[in-house]
């Protein structure tokens, strides 16, 4: 009898992903607008990103190992996307700094609570024969919840130009629904071994990417790599600006690589589990890299939407590929401390990431930004190529 690939748990999962991405992302483009709407500089917007991405990046690392030490995976996933949901009309509530401050961070917070336990309860939902499919059928919605996200966000200001606090209490309701989805999911029958008992440090899982497998070693050391000249995507739409490209171009190109990343995202999954994980991850980079050095260049509209279509192919190739792959060589009972470890490594690399293409644009202009993203990133083609084996795994 033929398995069933797409489970009603993924389905769920992937449906919780697509409304609480319709909530956060219907706040993302107008964000910088509110927050400078109720006194805060650029300084001090840049600090709260800041520390919001830190505490979204060291949690994943923490809660991560925690679930797998539970044994559990399902009271993070929910309470992960209690805390996201709740954060967004608590932001509308005051407007002083150390409450915004609270509420963004326990919005990140949430999702550092909830990544590693729902990407190891999708691992646990398929085989290594379907990582590709399961994957990136939960990123395809994820990614049309960011679609649908800024067009709600669009429509709303349209009507209501400036009403910024009702658009943050708007998007509590389909972060409600997302909250009611969780309940449908189930945990599994786990069983933990005697050593696993004991509750882990903050940092405990930067001990656990020391002692991995060696193939988890060289794949995350190559997606770290990565990373480091993987910035902020505003710098791309910085460019567009840079180039003449209107508010409204801009807020309608983010929508349209969205639009392709969900339509790509699974039938690249489904190729990469036919023609090799490895294979789908490097033709991402090479289309990263061409992506980049194109925006070195600054030319007109169609143009830049061009690039962007390649993007989208782009990012189907990554994440979910990537996350996919740890999760076949990994421990099995390590599953999402493997997936902690890595995100809380990168949201800190993310960082760097953007701090040092900053400096390059600071000093020798987005021309330069775009072009060294272009090369460094073939050269992880290339570090892939000859050092990573897809086929190396590690038996628990």
């Amino acid at each position: 009898m033929k398995t069933k690939i797409i489970t009603k748990a993924i389905w769920v999962l992937s449906l919780v992903s697509l409304f609480t991405d319709v909530s956060s992302e219907m706040l993302y483009p107008v964000m910088p607008l509110f927050l400078k709407s109720i006194g805060f500089s650029i300084v001090l917007i840049g600090i709260l990103e800041g520390a919001a991405e830190a505490t979204a990046g060291l949690s994943k690392g923490y809660f991560g190992q925690l679930s797998d030490k539970s044994g559990k995976r399902v009271p993070f996933i929910r309470f992960g996307y209690i805390l996201s949901a709740i954060s967004k009309p608590m932001m509308a509530l005051f407007s002083f700094p150390l409450w915004i401050f609270f509420a963004r961070t326990s919005d990140r917070l949430g999702k550092g609570i909830r990544t590693g336990a729902r990407d190891a309860y999708l691992s646990d939902q398929t085989t290594k024969e379907h990582k590709g499919k399961v994957f990136g059928f939960h990123r395809a919605f994820d990614t049309i919840g960011a679609f649908l996200g800024p067009v709600a966000a669009l429509i709303l200001l349209q009507f209501y130009p400036g009403q910024y606090k009702l658009l943050f209490m708007l998007a509590i309701v389909p972060g409600l629904v997302s909250i009611g989805l969780t309940f449908l999911v189930k945990d599994q029958k786990r069983s933990v071994p005697v050593n696993y008992q004991k509750k882990p440090g903050f940092f405990s899982f930067i001990k656990y990417v020391r002692t991995a497998p060696k193939p988890y070693k060289l794949l995350v050391s190559g997606l770290l790599l990565f990373t480091l000249f993987n910035s902020s995507d505003v710098f791309l739409l910085l460019v567009m600006k840079q180039a003449g490209v209107s508010d409204f171009n801009l807020i309608l190109a983010y929508i349209f690589y969205n639009l392709i990343y969900a339509i790509f995202a699974y039938p690249i999954g489904a190729l990469a589990d036919k023609a090799g994980l490895k294979t789908m991850l490097v033709v991402g980079f090479i289309l990263f890299a061409i992506v980049y050095a194109g925006f070195a260049f600054n030319t007109g509209l169609y143009y830049f939407f061009g690039l962007l279509f390649l993007y989208g192919i782009y990012a189907a190739c990554s994440e979910s590929i990537g996350k996919a792959w740890i999760t076949n060589i990994a421990r099995k009972n390590e599953t999402a401390t493997a997936i902690g470890a890595y995100t809380a490594f990168n949201s800190v690399f993310t960082m760097i990431a953007s701090s040092f293409a900053g400096l390059v644009w600071f000093f020798w202009g987005a021309g330069a930004t775009m072009l060294i993203s272009a090369v460094a990133v073939v050269m992880v083609a290339v570090y892939f190529l000859v050092f990573v084996r897809e086929k190396t795994t590690f038996e628990a």
